[in-house]
């Protein structure tokens, strides 16, 4: 990036509901910013839509105001997941759409990302012609130029019909039991439907939001109620989505967690199988090493790119490359979607099942996953803990254990005030401890 960003992180301006830049004010003066911005380029209608998180009522009104004050019209979705958003920006012909989410984040948390006409992040001069005009004082058009609201009634059907055009036409769900986990988010009302009607069995788990429930104990980001369930009915699979439905995260018959990595790999070797392999894969420095090793075994190339599926967004565009992934369960698949989609990645995992004949837990074999881990450490100082020279010292000391048989990477989440310590090796124990005292270092440093 060229210049240093204020308020947008990678994924949008998000925080703590009720703390700045996350109230009621600020929020009304983003939509008014942005409606400016986006007026100099011809937009008047923005399509609006959120998970299920009790302050997104809040947000979705304060948005409108300011959308409505710069002379924007707001179609509200309702609780949407964020790639549906995306989807129906360019299906419904508006200039561009908002997503009111903190994804994985606790309900606690709220933020509003915003796509463009195309179904992709905006650009870049575009975030920070928003960011400048929030230096101005707000006024308002005349009262004849208002922006109105209205609401896309249908808005869960079309997108539940793009879901399933995206499965082949010449194979069926029937026959699979899949228990399906919702995060009590954006796909509680979706996600089900799409498998039942491509005729799977469906169990839903976390399909059941009252504002304050979303991402708690189920979902992408802890799918321990979803791997006891699929064990114990004896399904053939689960799918864990996210708050807002843009990670995926896989449990096995055997209930062993299958995470974005792995995912990616399958796919990436059903396409390969198929000969519909555009390039090659596309991960950050997060992703594990045994994918890096298990694309190359195959002769795909593997690319890595930042943490934030923005910039493996870049890297797809740059290659004209098709897969993308994050290990964290962001699926990006640019032959269907224009952002990480997990329903959509579900079905590429269940087309390759299917087409392939064989379990989960034997697609995923080719592959061996290096032990990883990854503490957080909150951060709330004014210095640099990564540039300290105790935290340096820390880190070049346990490179030094691992030797070439591992790696330690230490980084500022772009969502969270976080330090995140990853250790990844082939020493389970070594790369636990290594991971600990890295971390040690790094809170009494902060």
């Amino acid at each position: 990036m060229s210049q240093e960003r204020r308020y947008f992180g990678t994924d949008g301006v998000r925080g703590k509901v009720g703390q700045y830049p996350i109230t009621p004010d600020f929020v009304l003066k983003l939509g008014w910013a942005a409606g400016r911005v986006l007026a100099q380029q011809g937009t008047k209608k923005v399509i609006i839509g959120k998970d299920t998180r009790i302050s997104g009522y809040m947000l979705e009104s304060a948005l409108e105001a300011g959308l409505a004050a710069a002379g924007l019209n707001a179609v509200l979705t309702g609780p949407m997941p964020t790639p549906a958003v995306a989807y129906l920006t360019q299906t419904f012909r508006a200039e561009a759409g908002i997503v009111i989410s903190a994804s994985h984040n606790p309900y606690y948390d709220n933020g509003i990302k915003f796509f463009s006409a195309h179904g992709t992040k905006l650009p870049d001069d575009v975030e920070l012609a928003i960011e400048a005009q929030l230096d101005q004082d707000i006024d308002c058009v005349e009262s004849g130029l208002l922006g109105k609201a209205s609401r896309l009634i249908d808005a869960a059907g079309r997108y539940i019909e793009f879901c399933k055009s995206t499965f082949p036409h010449s194979l069926s769900l029937e026959g699979l039991k899949l228990v399906i986990d919702c995060a009590h988010g954006a796909t509680y009302h979706i996600a089900p439907s799409v498998f039942r009607e491509l005729g799977a069995d469906v169990i839903a788990i976390g399909v059941e939001p009252n504002g304050t429930n979303i991402n708690d104990e189920v979902g992408a980001t802890d799918v321990r109620a979803l791997q006891a369930r699929v064990v114990a009915e004896q399904a053939d699979l689960g799918l864990a989505f996210d708050g807002d439905g843009d990670r995926l995260i896989m449990v096995d018959a055997k209930g062993n967690k299958v995470d974005g990595d792995q995912i990616a790999y399958v796919i990436a070797r059903n396409e390969q199988r198929r000969g519909t392999l555009q390039g090659g894969v596309v991960g950050t420095l997060m992703t594990n090493l045994g994918m890096e090793n298990g694309l190359k075994e195959l002769g795909i190339p593997f690319q890595r790119a930042a943490v934030g599926d923005r910039y493996v967004m870049e890297a797809l565009v740059e290659n004209n490359w098709s897969i993308g992934a994050e290990n964290s369960g962001h699926i990006i698949l640019l032959d269907s979607v224009t952002t990480g989609d997990a329903i959509v990645a579900a079905l590429r995992m269940l087309t390759a099942i299917a087409e392939s004949e064989q379990p989960l837990h034997e697609l995923t074999s080719g592959m061996t996953l290096y032990p990883q881990v990854l503490e957080n450490v909150r951060f709330s100082g004014e210095t640099d803990p990564l540039q300290h020279e105790k935290v340096l010292a820390a880190v070049a000391a346990v490179e030094v254990k691992l030797a070439d048989k591992g790696r330690v990477l230490l980084r500022k989440s772009g969502t969270e005030p976080l330090i995140r310590v990853m250790v990844e090796g082939e020493d389970a124990e070594l790369v636990q401890q290594s991971a600990l005292d890295i971390a040690h270092v790094v809170k009494n440093n902060c």
